[in-house]
């Protein structure tokens, strides 16, 4: 602060920055109220950095209270993170509000996805065999993973829930050669998903439709969800297991790629994100969505935990993301690329050392709908690598 001599803080022997604050109520801020004080300070550019980033920041506040380990730390950063859980349970997700929280999100300007995803516009987990891989790689793997679990065959039909730019949905036509439709929220991603599929020449068999889900009156051999359960809001949860259940033939598989929590999450979400980023998101941890999926006589046929893989792939995304500043910088202003930087740097330290992971859950309505063992996963998942590394 102007006019306040330089402290040091910690022992020597560690990684050495400067944080700057530019008044006295910064600390006031960040004090009151953590996640959101300093996510604001920092996009208001009312925290500044020096020798060093916000991720670094973040590293050695977050990094040092895993959360396996537990501690004070992190209930201090916790602190008034529930605020509001109250009225969001007001806040019903009905259609209306559904496709607000969608659009405030997802119909930014393509351009700007282009400069930090790889190139099919995977925003999601990626799946790293090898964590030297390149982004492309590891997304063409987390589709081939995916694919493997939904136990395909030509000319099944599928849904994709929340099918974005149409990547996946192509995917599972060209690997498996079934048929896809895809439901979006977003005006944006509907154009382009559809502008892909006619290019491609599947446009007949690879289908994309603007509704809710919870308007679909069909029924389907397979349904994939991937990074859309995070949308549902927990209070939601039963209805969407029931209207999965219902919209599943009963000889059915369902795969949810979603983003989680570890333990038992109390808490509302990050006041940041859901204020700036994703409104009206809620990260389930497992137990919530067995329970939820139970009441529905859903059978969690497959678990996985993908428990390290988000934090490599936001890692790609923030160096891509920060190579390209001056690009997100002209196309919108330095606040807003502020906010995206500490939005991706608190996804790294929340998947490497806070709570959050990545679960793959696979359902079922009959207990006999898929083999006894999973063998058949490890061959179709190698034979649609080779597939889409040939087309």
């Amino acid at each position: 602060m102007p006019g306040r001599p330089a402290q040091t803080f910690g022992p020597t022997g560690g990684k050495h920055f400067t944080i700057a604050l530019t008044d006295r109520k910064v600390a006031f801020d960040i004090v009151r109220n953590p996640r959101l004080g300093l996510g604001e300070a920092y996009m208001d550019g009312r925290l500044t950095i020096e020798d060093g980033t916000i991720l670094d920041l973040m590293e050695m506040i977050v990094g040092a209270n895993r959360w396996e380990d537990g501690g004070a730390g992190r209930k201090a950063l916790n602190k008034r993170k529930s605020k509001g859980k109250f009225l969001r349970w007001l806040k019903p997700n009905d259609f209306g509000r559904a496709r607000r929280n969608v659009a405030h999100h997802y119909d930014l300007k393509d351009e700007l996805y282009e400069l930090f995803l790889d190139d099919d516009k995977q925003y999601s987990c990626a799946y790293f065999t090898d964590p030297a891989n390149s982004l492309e790689q590891a997304q063409a793997h987390k589709k081939a993973h995916i694919a493997a679990k939904l136990a395909l065959r030509p000319g099944l039909r599928v849904l994709d829930i929340g099918s974005g730019w149409g990547g996946m949905a192509l995917y599972l036509h060209k690997v498996a050669d079934v048929d896809v439709l895809g439901v979006t929220l977003s005006e944006h991603q509907l154009k382009i998903a559809r502008e892909r599929a006619a290019a491609a020449g599947v446009a007949d068999r690879v289908k994309f439709e603007l509704i809710d889900y919870r308007q679909l009156d069909k029924t389907f051999d397979r349904i994939v969800s991937v990074g859309m359960f995070e949308h549902v809001g927990l209070k939601h949860y039963d209805e969407f297991f029931a209207k999965c259940r219902d919209l599943l033939n009963p000889d059915g598989v369902m795969l949810v790629h979603t983003i989680g929590k570890l333990g038992n999450p109390s808490k509302g979400p990050d006041p940041f994100t859901d204020k700036y980023i994703f409104p009206g998101y809620h990260l389930p941890s497992l137990a919530q969505m067995a329970e939820a999926s139970a009441r529905a006589r859903l059978i969690s046929a497959d678990v996985e935990n993908l428990r390290r893989h988000y934090g490599y792939t936001l890692r790609h995304w923030l160096a891509r993301a920060t190579a390209a500043r001056a690009e997100i910088e002209a196309m919108y202003d330095a606040r807003f690329f502020r906010m995206w930087e500490y939005y991706l740097s608190g996804g790294v330290v929340m998947f490497e050392t806070g709570a959050a992971c990545n679960y793959q859950v696979q359902y079922v309505r009959d207990r006999n709908a898929l083999p006894i063992t999973r063998d058949y996963m490890f061959e179709a998942e190698g034979r649609y690598r080779e597939i889409a590394a040939a087309k």
